[in-house]
């Protein structure tokens, strides 16, 4: 049996590979163009194995996704308690954003329902980017936050075009799951394309949060008024909780 999975079909690679964002953070020096160029490197390999493929490829980006809120809050803690100083609420935001990206898998597990490759896809990728972006971490943080504001923007590119498929009908519109629905607060109707653009809209904040702080520690503080809203969220994660 041939796994589709390493198949995609030409069309869906042009497609992928014309869709640059638009650059919300312009690389300047050493430290951004190495994020951007690792961001781009993940993307060709995200395109080459799923292509348009989104629900299979939110599952195992979304796993990814929820490693650099977690190690940064870690990290960042630890610096607070070792110099005894304030962190500024960025341990809350860091952690929040692990969060939010975790219930991102959960619900697009309900979607897609993962294959065994791609759940040993999962653990091993996860795996390795843990042990990589700790080290990064710990060499710049900075550079830390910049591959991740990048991350988002290919994210926020890569919900626009399922959005696409959606409504073009190569993907069907189903029903969105009860875990989204109740996260988001959403409507008892609300259906797949409902749950997208709430999505977009986490990675399009986290984009920003992410670049505003690695601005920050660049000695250039950001614009609070330029981070992208976030959608209401609820406050206990469970269904029925």
């Amino acid at each position: 049996m041939v796994n589709s999975i390493l198949t995609p079909d030409a069309r869906a690679l042009v497609d992928e590979r014309a869709a640059e964002p638009v650059v919300h953070h312009v690389p300047k020096g050493f430290s951004d163009r190495f994020a951007l160029g690792f961001t781009k490197l993940l993307r060709f390999s995200a395109d080459t194995f799923f292509a348009k493929r989104y629900g299979h490829r939110a599952i195992v980006l979304e796993t990814v996704a929820a490693v650099p809120g977690m190690v940064g809050a870690m990290f960042t803690h630890l610096t607070c308690l070792r110099r005894m100083r304030d962190d500024e609420g960025w341990i809350r935001t860091l952690m929040e954003e692990a969060e939010n990206e975790r219930m991102h898998l959960m619900t697009f597990i309900e979607i897609a329902k993962p294959t065994w490759f791609e759940r040993m896809v999962i653990l091993g990728v996860q795996g390795v980017f843990l042990v990589g972006f700790s080290i990064l971490y710990l060499v710049s943080s900075r550079t830390a936050h910049r591959v991740v504001g990048y991350f988002e923007e290919e994210a926020v590119t890569s919900y626009t075009l399922y959005l696409q498929e959606i409504d073009e009908g190569r993907s069907p519109n189903v029903p969105a799951p009860a875990i989204a629905k109740h996260y988001w607060q959403m409507a008892d109707d609300a259906t797949l394309r409902d749950v997208v653009l709430v999505v977009r809209a986490d990675e399009a904040h986290h984009r920003d949060v992410n670049h505003g702080f690695a601005s920050t520690l660049g000695g250039k503080p950001a614009d609070p008024s330029t981070i992208a809203p976030y959608p209401l969220h609820a406050t206990q994660l469970a269904v029925g909780g």
